[in-house]
């Protein structure tokens, strides 16, 4: 199965990093959080990336051309540039890694219609560039599996970015602080048959008339997620995850812990 990963944005939000790189390229802790994403999939066998392109894709490629290098010592015989020895590397190089160009300004849903053809394979995975979870993937899988569906959406339960203040006559009856959003809300991580893409176009906006379509047609199931789970939307977002890294709070690097699986 393959993994599709939504890379084309403009991350409007967070000029402060976006203004000279894509997103996905934006570091938590020393690694790009593309890299953190992949290695979430990876570390439960799926392998076989497709990187959908738009902003600032050139950067993306120039990663991938360079991650050997970027990401393990090595020896170079300057004389014959040729015959290069890697040192300390870590199992991250048996990836496949699919770039595909989508287009500057293409929505979420035409960017997965361009790469139809690379997916012959019944089933698929779809996520975004910006998302941490401690997400099981093979329970994904088998529940998307198990409904029979065309399409499966992850649901979290995020943490909300400011209080909540119940009130009643100017009176405060409870204040909580940063409570968990009672409602359950687009975590990100899908799962699709391959006619899904009978639902696409060069115009679709994935998480709009796609998930209506399936939704009308009771063909969307909802996956439950009740574990760590960030969006970096903005630069504050951006901040927070690495204060999370720094302290070694790092719930979604689940390929560190041995029992996560």
């Amino acid at each position: 199965m393959k993994v599709v990963i939504l890379c084309g944005g403009l991350g409007a939000r967070m000029k402060e990093e976006t203004e000279f790189r894509p997103k996905p390229l934006v570091a938590i802790g020393q690694r790009p959080i593309i890299w953190h994403i992949m290695k979430l999939f990876s570390f439960y066998g799926f392998k076989d990336f497709i990187l959908c392109l738009g902003y600032r894709g050139d950067l993306l490629k120039e990663y991938f051309l360079k991650f050997r290098t970027m990401h393990a010592d090595f020896t170079i015989n300057l004389k014959d540039k040729s015959t290069i020895r890697f040192h300390n590397e870590d199992h991250d190089t048996d990836w496949n890694v699919t770039l595909a160009h989508t287009g500057l300004r293409t929505p979420t849903g035409g960017r997965i219609h361009k790469i139809a053809h690379y997916i012959t394979e019944n089933h698929f995975f779809v996520t975004y560039g910006d998302g941490l979870a401690d997400i099981n993937i093979h329970r994904l899988l088998e529940h998307h599996l198990a409904k029979g569906k065309t399409g499966t959406m992850t649901g979290v339960h995020p943490v909300s970015r400011y209080g909540v203040i119940d009130y009643h006559n100017d009176g405060i009856r409870l204040f909580r602080e940063k409570p968990l959003h009672e409602g359950w809300i687009n975590g990100g991580f899908f799962v699709f048959q391959r006619r899904f893409f009978d639902y696409l176009d060069t115009d679709a906006v994935l998480e709009k008339e796609p998930m209506d379509a399936l939704i009308g047609k009771k063909q969307l199931a909802l996956y439950r997620h009740h574990g760590f789970w960030r969006s970096m939307d903005t630069f504050k977002d951006a901040k927070q995850l690495n204060a999370l890294y720094a302290a070694g709070r790092t719930t979604w690097m689940v390929w560190r812990d041995p029992g996560a699986s």
